[in-house]
């Protein structure tokens, strides 16, 4: 059966329908909420949280565009508004920092390929959420221009202009702050 059938059979009340549906998105869902979150387990709590809300609300889910970006919209609002919980927020970057397993010796080019996306990890963060969110969707998770579109909820040229504003602040920052990343780094 295809998305579209699933979805329907779905929202008829069939739950084992819903169930392929969750296993083909659930990994690109995880890994936004990770990208936002920094940590495993909030990040397994979003994704989880995202299909329970999105199963409640797939009667308004329009089955003539893709379920992919409307998922990661909801995974990406919802991690975002764990973020402005300074609490939870706080708690997540101390369970990171402590859970950071230590760095091994590799060989210099492992160790240099390392250091640069550490390097520019943290200049990625150092961004405001809605900057780090179309890197993220762009880059992280590789999605189209059209799938970023549809997961933020804006038009294609919109995803175009905020993409450009946001690796322009990158770069920025990355000159500021990381000056040695940008003479190692390729022009992006």
């Amino acid at each position: 059966m295809n998305e579209t059938q699933l979805i329907h059979l779905a929202l008829q009340g069939d739950t084992a329908a819903w169930e392929p549906l969750v296993l083909t998105h659930q990994e690109a869902v995880f890994r936004l909420a990770y990208l936002f979150l920094h940590d495993a387990d909030e990040a397994e709590d979003i994704a989880q949280e995202t299909f329970l809300r999105a199963y409640h609300m797939l009667s308004r889910f329009d089955t003539s565009r893709p379920l992919r970006p409307w998922l990661l919209g909801i995974a990406s609002n919802m991690a975002r508004n764990r973020i402005r919980s300074a609490g939870r927020y706080l708690a997540a970057l101390v369970r990171s920092y402590r859970t950071s397993p230590p760095q091994s010796v590799n060989t210099e080019e492992k160790s240099s390929q390392r250091w640069e996306s550490q390097t520019l990890w943290k200049a990625v963060q150092s961004l405001d959420t809605s900057d780090q969110q179309v890197i993220y969707l762009r880059f992280f998770l590789e999605l189209s221009v059209s799938e970023t579109a549809d997961t933020m909820a804006v038009a294609e040229g919109t995803v175009k202009s905020r993409l450009n504003r946001a690796l322009g602040r990158l770069r920025k920052v990355i000159q500021r702050e990381f000056p040695a990343l940008q003479e190692r780094t390729v022009e992006w």
